[in-house]
């Protein structure tokens, strides 16, 4: 056995590099089955961050179906997702560029099925009867104005587009019964989210594939319904937080549902994306589904009519969002464990075997080095509970000197409405590995803990997050887990606003890094795009009308109580939170003269998705932390400039 060398946490030499990362890892979403073919989408940094459909056929054969050319993606709500659906081997999908729909034979290329103009579509369902694609249409056609949302059909023939359902504000979840006589569809208005309240609409459809007496059928008083789905003898199965749980419901009927499986656990999770799909029919009286508890998801099947659930015998955490189907006698999903990448995973539903398909990272790196989290629940504000997991320092040819505490990593995950996840990220583990310590907090207002922990939020973002971060940090540090002079804080997106929060209004962290942050909570109120444009009434309250609270817990005007060095990363082309967001805040940290660095991305947008930017990002912000914290690096990185650093 390899002695050990002693080294700082923060200098150890780590197998696990940002190029790899950057070069060797993809994105996984969606599954879809046609027969006994099965396809996913896979994002590829290597170009440029482009979508591509891939289909593993009958003899396990992996071949990509969309050609060069093709980005499957679209951006109706911007964040997309129900990107593509099959049938009889022809792939319908939508195109990033012209976000239309096409089709797609293989040996021919893709036909579009929509005029090239301002519409964009998303979520979308085969409908066998009618031979025609329903999905959800967004028209951007009048600049000036809110764009529109409705439920449509898009012949395949010609492509003809015919209105379903209109009216509301926001819809998703067109699903067909198998008959093709019936058809549901999810709807909401501002100022709801969808985790917030939506409505079930069931229609039946006519002869010539109108709808006909529409009635809503589940979704009251601030209800949230996700998911709805026909079994195959026609019956509806729709998941509902009624009892403050997601929780998986048949239709029976006008207004009555039968709650399969009571219990304190979740069977889906907030509707950023599209296309969600976590629980699949094996039969009418067999439900393969996924549930998470306490962090960690699990599949199961359950027996509808008993109500009983059996959970399968795997490895796996985490489900991703989107990516669970059943076929004949086997279902596949994303998933992925706290040594194993998200991968595509095949389930033999008698036998409970199950397949690795493909893995998101070709990374070939020793267990040894990869750091398991611990879940963790510690006190905080209110007497209430919040929760997160711990990552250790892990580096199998290292350790620190026995009397110093690792410098630790508090993330504050993105929404905020969303949740972390125990699944290998190899992003997490590039820090871990090189002797950073993290904790991966599940703040209140985290989903997967029930209804009335997601709603700690309402009212009290910039607050509780706050809190719960800094809470956990010091968990940490009262537990010998963190170097309390070293505590980072460090936040995506909506993470990015708690980072920069914490820093403007708390005093425990010694630096922060916000990617595409939110500084300005007016900016993001008066400028965001449609879905989200009323989302900061429950987490703050209606704009303008509460004004002076978006000032108070606006990082943009507490510039002079920050105190410590942060680094801040912007996509140029991010329409979520624009760049101006960043470059204000970057010059107001400047003038007070605090150390700050800004690393901007051309032609990235709310998340990056190119190699070379993915890997500038991570090699930017560990040069960052080895100036503010005076260790040396064991790899030669490109120096970022930083601003008012004095040696």
């Amino acid at each position: 056995m390899t002695q050990k060398r002693i080294a700082p946490y923060g200098s150890w030499k780590s197998p696990i590099t940002a190029t790899a990362i950057a070069s060797e890892s993809f994105g996984l979403a969606q599954v879809a089955i046609d027969g006994d073919d099965l396809y996913w989408t896979e994002t590829r940094p290597w170009e440029g961050g482009r979508s591509v459909i891939v289909r593993q056929s009958t003899d396990g054969e992996k071949s990509d179906v969309t050609p060069a050319g093709f980005n499957v993606r679209n951006r109706v709500h911007e964040y997309g997702g129900g990107t593509f659906a099959v049938h009889n081997g022809v792939v319908y999908f939508t195109n990033d560029s012209d976000q239309r729909v096409y089709a797609h034979m293989a040996g021919e290329a893709p036909i579009s099925l929509t005029p090239d103009d301002s519409r964009r579509y998303a979520d979308l369902e085969f409908d066998q009867r009618h031979g025609r694609i329903l999905c959800v249409c967004e028209d951007h056609s009048q600049p000036d104005e809110e764009p529109t949302n409705n439920v449509v059909a898009i012949g395949i023939d010609g492509g003809e587009i015919e209105t379903i359902a209109q009216g509301n504000d926001f819809y998703s979840s067109p699903r067909v019964s198998p008959g093709g006589d019936r058809i549901c569809w999810l709807a909401w208005d501002h100022p709801n989210m969808p985790w917030d309240e939506t409505e079930l609409w069931v229609a039946d459809v006519d002869k010539d594939g109108r709808p006909a007496n529409a009635q809503l059928v589940a979704g009251y008083d601030g209800e949230s319904i996700g998911e709805p789905l026909w079994s195959p003898d026609g019956t509806l199965y729709f998941v509902s937080d009624r009892t403050g749980w997601w929780n998986l419901y048949r239709w029976d009927g006008s207004d009555s549902a039968t709650n399969i499986c009571p219990m304190e656990a979740e069977f889906t999770g907030p509707q950023w994306q599209f296309g969600g799909a976590r629980y699949g029919f094996a039969s009418a009286n067999e439900i393969i589904c996924s549930y998470t508890q306490d962090g960690f998801w699990h599949i199961a099947r359950i027996y509808p009519r008993s109500g009983e659930l059996e959970p399968f015998d795997l490895p796996f955490t985490d489900l991703a969002r989107g990516a669970l189907k059943v076929g004949n006698g086997w279902a596949a999903f994303i998933s992925g464990s706290p040594t194993q990448p998200k991968s595509v995973v095949k389930l033999d539903l008698k036998s409970g075997a199950h397949t690795v398909v493909v893995e998101s990272s070709s990374l070939d790196v020793d267990a040894s080095y990869f750091s398991v989290p611990e879940g963790v629940e510690f006190p905080t504000e209110g007497g209430e509970t919040a929760h997160a997991f711990y990552y250790p320092p892990t580096n199998r040819d290292y350790e620190a000197p026995s009397d110093e505490r690792p410098p630790m990593i508090v993330i504050s995950h993105g929404g905020p409405t969303g949740a972390t996840s125990a699944t290998l990220d190899l992003e997490t583990q590039f820090w871990t590995s090189r002797g950073f310590a993290v904790l991966d907090v599940n703040y209140g207002g985290s989903t997967g803990y029930g209804t009335e922990y997601r709603r700690r939020l309402n009212g009290s973002w910039g607050i509780v997050d706050l809190d719960d971060c800094v809470n956990g940090a010091r968990y940490a540090v009262s537990t010998g887990r963190a170097d309390g002079d070293r505590l980072i804080v460090r936040g995506s997106s909506a993470g990015g606003y708690t980072t920069l929060a914490c820093l403007a209004f708390r005093d425990v962290f010694k630096a922060g890094a916000s990617h595409y942050g939110i500084g300005d909570l007016e900016t993001l109120a008066r400028d965001t795009h449609k879905f989200e444009s009323r989302y900061l009434d429950s987490l703050i309250g209606p704009y303008p009308a509460e004004r002076d609270v978006y000032v108070q817990r606006s990082p943009i005007h507490y510039v002079d109580d920050i105190t410590c060095p942060v680094i801040l990363f912007q996509g140029l082309e991010d329409e979520i939170v624009p760049p101006d967001q960043a470059e204000t805040m970057v010059e107001a940290v400047k003038r007070k003269g605090i150390p700050v660095a800004y690393v901007p991305f051309e032609g990235e947008q709310h998340g990056f998705r190119k190699a070379e930017s993915i890997e500038a990002a991570l090699h930017s912000e560990l040069y960052f932390y080895s100036q503010v914290f005076g260790f040396e690096l064991a790899e030669q990185v490109d120096p970022v400039p930083i601003h008012n650093l004095t040696s």
